[in-house]
This record gives C-alpha cells, sequence and structure tokens, in this order.
C-alpha cells in the first residue's frame, strides 16, 4: 500500500479558493495580472469551470464559477467581499503596475507604511480585492502600535511611514 500526503504537494495548510463570475475569463485575467499559471482546470458538461488550480509564486490559488444552484456567488453577485488576498513580492512597484495595466482598479496607491512596508490594494474586475506588497524595513510590533495611533480611520489612503 502507498502513502498518500494529506496535504498534496505544492500546497499549504491554507488555500486561497475564488468564486468568479465567469471563471475562464478570470483565469487568463490572473496570468495577465498576476503571473499566474494555470495547472488544472475541470469542466462542467455546460462548460462552467468546476475547478481550477492556479500557482501564482510558490502559493496555489483555486478557483471555480459561480453556481447558483449550488449557492455558490462571487463578491460582484454578492455585493462585494469582505477576504482580500495579500500577496508578497519582491518588486511590488512592477507588480502593481502590471495589475493595473491589466486591469484592475486602484483601491490603495502604491506607498510606503509604517508597518515597514511597500504596500498598495487593487481589485480585480470579479470582485477580489488583492494587497501587494513587499518588506523593506523591520518594525517591531511596539513600534507598530504606537504608529497605529496616528492612524486617521476617517481619512483616505495608506498612512505614510514618515
Amino acid at each position: 500500500m502507498t502513502s498518500v500526503s494529506p496535504i498534496p504537494e505544492g500546497f499549504t495548510t491554507l488555500t486561497p479558493y475564488l468564486t468568479c463570475a465567469d471563471a475562464a475569463s478570470a483565469i487568463e485575467f490572473y496570468v495577465r495580472a498576476f503571473g499566474a499559471t494555470e495547472l488544472v482546470r475541470i469542466p462542467t458538461e455546460d462548460g462552467r469551470v468546476m475547478h481550477a488550480t492556479l500557482k501564482i509564486g510558490n502559493a496555489m490559488l483555486m478557483l471555480t464559477d459561480e453556481m447558483p444552484e449550488w449557492g455558490t456567488l462571487g463578491p460582484n453577485a454578492l455585493g462585494g467581499s469582505p477576504v482580500g488576498i495579500h500577496m508578497y513580492t519582491d518588486d511590488v512597484d512592477a507588480a502593481f503596475e502590471k495589475a493595473v495595466a491589466a486591469g484592475c482598479e486602484v483601491i490603495m496607491p502604491l506607498d510606503n507604511t509604517f508597518w515597514g512596508e511597500r504596500f498598495s490594494m487593487v481589485q480585480d474586475p470579479y470582485g477580489h480585492k488583492w494587497s501587494l506588497s513587499m518588506c523593506i524595513a523591520e518594525v517591531s510590533e511596539a513600534e507598530m502600535i504606537e504608529a497605529s495611533k496616528q492612524v486617521d480611520l476617517n481619512g483616505e489612503g495608506t498612512p505614510d511611514a514618515d
């Protein structure tokens, strides 16, 4: 009897699983915007995407088409999503420009933050929010807590590192 790993090779304990209206076009978009590689696509008999697995950097991402008959709807159908995807990259400026050029809407412009990251947030055409980030400084938890007291929660944008 062969041993099967409970976690598939290449996966970690948590893997985002997105629901998108028109998952096939979402896959093409994620290839353009985030450099995704499509690994698996399982179609339904009516041509929708029942399941797909993509790889972005060293992380896996799964997605499916909306399946209203199963109660599965994407953020655009639901009026938004409280869940975001945080993506670390070696060159956040290039990642941000690529995502925006592909069609992402800028939610938070790229900026250096008090928590030691160069950070931005974009929303893809399917309603999913992506924070794009890279570490630029080591900041202690105590320093972050102190700096967070200066954040204007009623303001706009990302708090500066200054």
